[in-house]
């Protein structure tokens, strides 16, 4: 069953520009009959496709404020990213506050629970090194299903922490029965999210075998129904349980910062991503203990839910910071309720990639692949709607496509039927050959 994925596309704003399809790390988006079509089992739920879509025809959807109604007790998890997008603010309890205006009995705080994973992690620094290095942080969805799909062999390199807003939810659940008495199926927790990523990963979880939390809002939709709540408040209650190291999660290189390890690496972007794990599949990152990989620019104040310029909400986090404890919070479970931090399944390859099950259906498959490949222009402009001839070449033998949407294939055709030069006329201007290569045929 295809997983349930929070990026959608929207068929009535489609114009079938072919933007989209360029900007996809694994290769995910078509373009056929003038409209975009994401296939499921490729898509990491990066957002780069959001970000370029210049007829906003592909979006990520969160979870709609109405399934608060179906429980008794309700729990806020923000995301530390949210408290960067208010401009003026100098205060988290005031989002915090306002949070309990707008529906929700109680807040947990995601940076909370990142101080506790941070803590843990030191922790395990102090047992020794790990068994493999680099390690790479768990905590980005969209990197974990990345590496899941086309860099298996660096699967035992992920740390086996959960999420932070999995490990708060797990907690905030605890807390709010013990206080309520209410059995934990009629208590929602619900994560405010940054990126469609991680609504994503609330309703299918990459590392824990049943999802902990009730669903996922977008910050953008929380942001809106908090600004009149927040002008509003007479009084301020404090309520804020995270300090420096939590807050710093929410952008690149507050996890690093946090397990105060020397040899650590922080990139941003699905692109350098990608070439850093690149890299490290090629030995050529040997030095390096840690790696903070996130998929959005500047970590999840770049999220494709934010508001803000990612820039300008990482410099709000800094101003927030200001004043605060280094962190509140010290990990220190023991016996079987330490493990509550650690994944309960191991990663498993997504062989997404795989042209068939039975090996000599897919030699095949492949050598038809590269011969077809090979009679290609090799322009990769994306006019027959998949990103790239060899991605054209794969929808072919797979029977997602025909040869004749090569316009190039056309063309040969036409000056088959004609026997003309003409047949040029018909391609669009870049693609027409100058006079010299006419007169040299």
């Amino acid at each position: 069953m295809a997983m349930r994925h929070s990026v959608v596309t929207d068929n009535k704003r489609c114009r079938g520009c072919t933007s989209c399809i360029k900007c996809c790390p694994t290769e995910a988006i078509r373009v056929r009959g003038r409209k975009a079509t994401i296939l499921p089992d490729r898509c990491i739920d990066c957002g780069n496709c959001i970000r370029v879509c210049p007829h906003k025809a592909i979006k990520s959807v969160g979870d709609s404020m109405d399934i608060l109604k179906e429980y008794e007790y309700c729990v806020a998890l923000p995301e530390p990213a949210l408290y960067g997008q208010f401009h003026h603010l100098d205060n988290v309890d005031v989002v915090l506050n306002a949070l309990l205006k707008i529906g929700f009995h109680k807040v947990y705080e995601v940076a909370k629970a990142a101080e506790l994973l941070s803590d843990y992690e030191r922790q395990s620094i102090k047992q020794g090194p790990p068994a493999v290095t680099p390690r790479i942080s768990s905590s980005c969805p969209t990197v974990l299903r990345l590496i899941r799909m086309r860099f298996p062999k660096l699967m035992d390199h992920v740390a086996d922490t959960i999420l932070p807003m999995e490990l708060a939810a797990i907690l905030a659940r605890r807390e709010a029965a013990e206080e309520t008495g209410l059995p934990p199926e009629r208590i929602g927790v619900f994560a405010i999210v940054p990126c469609s990523s991680k609504v994503t990963a609330a309703r299918v979880s990459e590392g824990l075998s049943r999802p902990v939390l009730d669903g996922a809002f977008a910050i953008r939709d929380i942001y809106l129904r908090l600004l009149g709540p927040m002008r509003e408040l007479e009084e301020v209650e404090p309520m804020s349980s995270a300090g420096i190291m939590g807050l710093g999660w929410a952008s690149c290189g507050g996890e690093s910062t946090a397990r105060l390890g020397e040899r650590c690496v922080a990139v941003d972007g699905i692109e350098n991503v990608i070439r850093m794990l690149e890299e490290i599949e090629d030995g050529r990152l040997p030095e390096a203990d840690f790696l903070e990989l996130s998929a959005c620019t500047q970590g999840c104040v770049g999220g494709c839910f934010t508001v803000e310029n990612p820039y300008g909400a990482k410099m709000r986090m800094k101003g927030l910071m200001k004043g605060q404890p280094v962190s509140r919070n010290r990990f220190t479970l023991e016996g079987a309720d330490r493990d509550i931090v650690r994944r309960d399944k191991q990663l498993q390859y997504l062989p997404t990639f795989v042209l068939d099950h039975d090996r000599e259906m897919a030699i095949s498959k492949q050598r038809r692949i590269q011969e077809l490949e090979s009679h290609l222009p090799g322009l990769h402009c994306g006019s027959c709607g998949a990103p790239s001839c060899h991605a054209f070449a794969e929808d072919v033998v797979l029977g997602r496509a025909s040869v004749d949407d090569c316009i190039f294939k056309v063309r040969e055709r036409m000056r088959t039927m004609a026997g003309k030069e003409e047949a040029d006329d018909y391609l669009p201007p870049p693609f027409r050959r100058c006079q010299t290569d006419t007169s040299r045929r």
